[in-house]
């Protein structure tokens, strides 16, 4: 059985603001686009949520996808799994009440990543760089970064490139 990934919300993002603009590196959106109709494939509804607050042209292209059908975070194994994160996160010493704060807002994604991607035993695809050695119980950390917290529940993170390698893009 193939991979299954989870796009983050800076899949689409940073892409988009910073190297494969619409105007000029349309084929990768094309190739984007295709993904969407596999399997293992799959965009959170909170990740969906994230990418269309913006209301920018990026926000316009994605609500158009008809193709793009987001998974909804509101089972109860994935509910239950969304407590162990935040859980990990108060009780773990390594975060300051800040980043339990900030992933507990309902329109973070981050947490929800993690907790479907234990579920579905999924690599997370994100351009979120860990902090990794640095974090300390000595000088806990108000941001919590995605794959630091994944690493804790074995999940892999991987960032875009390998995805796009894995899927056979070419620009």
């Amino acid at each position: 059985m193939a991979d299954i990934f989870l796009l983050d919300s800076n899949v689409f993002i940073t892409p988009y603001r910073n190297y494969y603009p619409f105007d000029f590196a349309p084929k990768y959106w094309q190739q984007l686009v295709a993904t969407f109709q596999l399997d293992n494939v799959k965009v959170l509804d909170v990740v969906f949520q994230e990418v269309t607050k913006y209301e920018d042209e990026l926000s316009d292209w994605i609500k158009n996808q008809s193709n793009l059908n987001p998974l909804s975070t509101k089972t109860l194994s994935i509910l239950t799994n969304y407590g162990k994160v935040l859980s990990y996160l108060q009780n773990c010493g390594l975060y300051k009440d800040d980043a339990l704060r900030n992933w507990a807002q309902k329109d973070i994604a981050d947490p929800w990543l993690i907790a479907v991607a234990m579920e579905l035993n999924a690599t997370i695809i994100t351009e979120e760089t860990p902090v990794g050695s640095a974090l300390s119980t000595k000088n806990p950390s108000k941001n919590a970064k995605l794959p630091d917290v994944a690493k804790h529940f074995g999940i892999r993170c991987e960032k875009l490139f390998y995805f796009m390698r894995q899927m056979q893009f070419t620009l």
